[in-house]
């Protein structure tokens, strides 16, 4: 297969994700296969594909979890195979299985969160007044989590990632299950925390929310199928929207992909 995909081409330090010819195999069964682009800093990167398709071995690569089998790649100017703990300490992650204590208020888990990222005394309370105000938690923070609409919850659960200023987030279907009017309302925090210079990964099914992202990457079978901005994907696929591309670009299959 030919799979120089046209992909952008910052190979600089104002990215924040490098990844270059990045593979993963387990066993006999490659899963991630020699994948290469970069994101520029500051931007809301869409990382899309069905289920299965590599996206969470791609994602725990990135975070310094899992070793590439081959390739390299750098995350915050960090080496993914060499210094993994940087990375850890650099990026804020939000996984799609509502991870909070849901028997702690929101507040205390606030506090708990802030303490594992090493963040404490004056400076823990300084930071949870922003956090507060900025997603609009004050009247919120002696609820039980348990006691949360999905919206809520998932609201909480981007403040403790938030806790340690980091300069990237990854948010893996932050909003599956949540009410179209909460989708929006996230959506809109993400947009300000862009404007402000923090990048953002998103993983998604939700195609309108793809049509947000400055970039996208689409992958299958732990390929690379497409890259750029939505309306770069749509015309590249003579497609009217994002979702239509993405059901084209999957369902075309063989060497069609790399045409």
């Amino acid at each position: 297969m030919n799979k120089n995909i046209q992909i952008n081409d910052h190979q600089d330090d104002k990215c924040v994700i490098i990844l270059n010819n990045l593979t993963k195999e387990f066993e006999d069964k490659r899963v991630v296969d020699q994948l290469t682009f970069s994101v520029p800093s500051g931007k809301i990167f869409g990382f899309l594909g069905p289920n299965g398709s590599g996206k969470s071995t791609t994602i725990r690569m990135i975070c310094g979890i899992l070793s590439p089998t081959s390739g390299e790649g750098t995350v915050l100017g960090y080496d993914i195979k060499k210094e993994s703990e940087s990375i850890r300490l650099g990026i804020g992650y939000m996984s799609q299985k509502f991870s909070l204590y849901q028997d702690l208020t929101v507040e205390e888990n606030l506090l708990f969160y802030g303490k594992i990222y090493g963040v404490d005394g004056e400076k823990l309370t300084h930071r949870i007044q922003e956090i507060q105000s900025f997603l609009q938690l004050e009247k919120r923070l002696g609820d039980i989590v348990d006691t949360l609409s999905g919206g809520w919850k998932q609201r909480v659960a981007l403040g403790c990632a938030l806790l340690h200023k980091p300069k990237l987030l990854i948010l893996d279907e932050p909003t599956a299950g949540v009410d179209p009017v909460s989708r929006k309302v996230f959506w809109d925090i993400l947009k300000g925390l862009a404007a402000e210079g923090i990048s953002i990964l998103i993983t998604t099914h939700y195609m309108d929310e793809a049509e947000l992202c400055d970039l996208i990457a689409i992958i299958y079978q732990g390929n690379l199928i497409s890259f750029g901005t939505p309306e770069e994907i749509r015309i590249k696929h003579n497609e009217k929207n994002i979702e239509d591309s993405f059901i084209s670009i999957v369902t075309q299959g063989g060497d069609k992909w790399y045409e």
